[in-house]
């Protein structure tokens, strides 16, 4: 059960109080908590002060998708919400960079990220946010292409850019967003 208490020494302005309003709302839409039931509302808590409660967050890891390269997750699962890290064109059984060009590449990056989706039970069906980072945007239509086939309508949010660089020389990298059971 989540509660939210105004400290006794120092007052909530009704400013603050619309701010956690909203912000436990969004919470609530999240999926992350359950509204606070008409008992918890009638004042403070005789037992004292207790922890919100929040999303369970789990790492999601799977070998069908290299390996991270630093100190990240392939994915960490929070509530219902999955985030992906981004995947570059690494083949997750040599750990060596795929050749090909952006063809290539954008396949390679795809699949590793349909490896992480479903080892956390999800599909591309389920994706609604993307950023794309590529080392030249006069790429971007033949990766666009690449892409789209992976993927259906309605098709996710997504924000794409060019990069100075990429990790191990990529031409491209994909990060997603998913929400489980969204569909």
């Amino acid at each position: 059960m989540t509660h939210l208490r105004a400290h006794p020494k120092r007052p909530v302005s009704p400013t603050m109080s619309a701010v956690l309003a909203a912000a436990l709302g969004s919470f609530l839409l999240a999926g992350c908590a359950e509204p606070p039931s008409p008992e918890s509302s009638a004042g403070p808590d005789p037992r004292g002060p207790t922890a919100p409660a929040g999303p369970v967050i789990q790492a999601i890891e799977t070998s069908r998708a290299p390996a991270a390269i630093g100190p990240y997750s392939q994915a960490i699962l929070a509530g219902n919400t999955l985030y992906l890290a981004g995947q570059i064109a690494m083949d997750p059984e040599t750990g060596e960079m795929v050749e090909g060009g952006i063809v290539a590449e954008t396949r390679r990056v795809m699949e590793n990220l349909a490896a992480v989706l479903d080892a956390a039970g999800a599909g591309f069906e389920d994706v609604v946010q993307t950023q794309v980072f590529l080392a030249d945007l006069a790429e971007f239509a033949t990766m666009n292409e690449i892409y789209g086939s992976y993927l259906s309508e309605p098709y996710p949010v997504r924000a794409t850019v060019q990069v100075a660089a990429l990790p191990r020389g990529a031409r491209v990298e994909i990060q997603m967003v998913a929400v489980l059971g969204s569909r």
